[in-house]
């Protein structure tokens, strides 16, 4: 059987409408107007190798879910922090994310590139629980982002701007750290010069971002993703060095994209930071970790994407007045896997408190 030129054109175009987010039953009216007699079967095997590749698409570049690398919203520092009770944190956050996706070859997806901006809004709220010292912590962002790239040659390029998902976490120090409040807590900070803590948390990813059920790139998951953590601090005069590891669990995704069902395994990270403070009030701080597992599967059919990623980052800040900070970062993600992404982040922010 001989495939021309023009039809060939047109099933790389149906990948191109794909990856463009158009509705499926434009796509199967679009196939149908394109059938011609003795090509129903090739075109049939080359749809079907069109939506492996496109689903794989969407497993390397997030599932759906965060569109920058999850592992870097859990690298950061000051993380288990002792804070006085009754105190509440505000912190505003503008970050600018560039990035390149990597694919398998087979899938003749290429030179895919991300462009994405978050505003950030958290807020900390610290209080005791029997007898430790415990916060609830609420983070909402807004994104802006565009991907493009190559699919057999042919270019495209994808936009989104929405919310992202509410993230929720719950943390209580265990060890060190004492509830203390006002001029107690002051005179604590002051005369401990060395203090380990150790505190366990829950992070809750809850899906109220932007989805679209027949797109392909989403800003918020569609399902629900726990993340219980346990973390050590140790502080010596100037010094702080902080570990902790974290254990991602996914809900499915029972409408993911053209009515898949997602189901994805476990991820687990674990990352570290040192940080310097300056008898001026100023810190620095240089942190890395690496993230494994979390391979996916599609309507019972597992993938080849299981994870190897790794990531570090660089940061500093300021205090402005005794309630007023800021924060800068340079953060990087990599992967050793075949497939990934490699992004840089650079993010700015302003904290205060009451």
């Amino acid at each position: 059987m001989v495939f021309s030129m023009s039809s060939s054109y047109r099933v790389f175009e149906y990948g191109w409408l794909i990856a463009r987010g158009c509705n499926p039953p434009a796509w199967e009216g679009l196939l149908r107007s394109w059938r011609v007699p003795g090509e129903s079967r090739s075109l049939k095997a080359i749809r079907r190798w069109l939506t492996q590749a496109v689903l794989v698409f969407l497993l390397v570049a997030g599932c759906g879910s965060s569109i920058t690398s999850v592992f870097a919203q859990e690298l950061e520092v000051r993380r288990w922090n002792h804070l006085p009770i009754g105190r509440n944190f505000v912190a505003a956050n503008y970050a600018h994310t560039d990035g390149e996706i990597e694919f398998n070859p087979v899938l003749l997806i290429e030179d895919v590139v991300m462009d994405v901006d978050t505003w950030l809004l958290g807020y900390v709220r610290a209080f005791e629980l029997f007898d430790r010292t415990a916060r609830v912590e609420v983070r909402q962002a807004w994104q802006e982002g565009t991907w493009s790239g190559l699919l057999d040659g042919t270019p495209t390029t994808i936009s989104r701007s929405g919310w992202s998902d509410t993230f929720l976490r719950f943390a209580v120090n265990l060890f060190g750290a004492p509830p203390l409040v006002g001029k107690s807590y002051a005179d604590y900070r002051a005369r401990t010069e060395v203090e380990t803590i150790v505190g366990m948390a829950l992070g809750i990813q809850v899906p109220t971002g932007q989805y679209f059920d027949d797109k392909l790139i989403n800003l918020g998951s569609n399902r629900f993703t726990f993340r219980p953590q346990l973390g050590i601090q140790h502080h010596n005069h100037n010094w702080t060095f902080e570990a902790t590891g974290t254990f991602w669990i996914y809900t499915d995704n029972n409408s993911f994209f053209d009515g898949n069902k997602l189901e994805q395994d476990p991820y687990f990270t674990i990352d570290g930071s040192v940080e310097y403070k300056f008898d001026s009030g100023l810190w620095v701080s240089a942190s890395g970790g690496i993230g494994v597992g979390g391979q996916s599967t599609v309507n019972g059919d597992e993938k080849d994407d299981y994870k190897e990623d790794f990531a570090w980052a660089v940061s500093m800040g300021f205090p402005l007045t005794r309630s007023l900070s800021v924060k800068a970062t340079y953060l990087e993600t990599g992967h050793w896997s075949q497939v990934g992404l490699e992004s840089q982040t650079v993010s700015v922010g302003i904290l205060t408190s009451w």
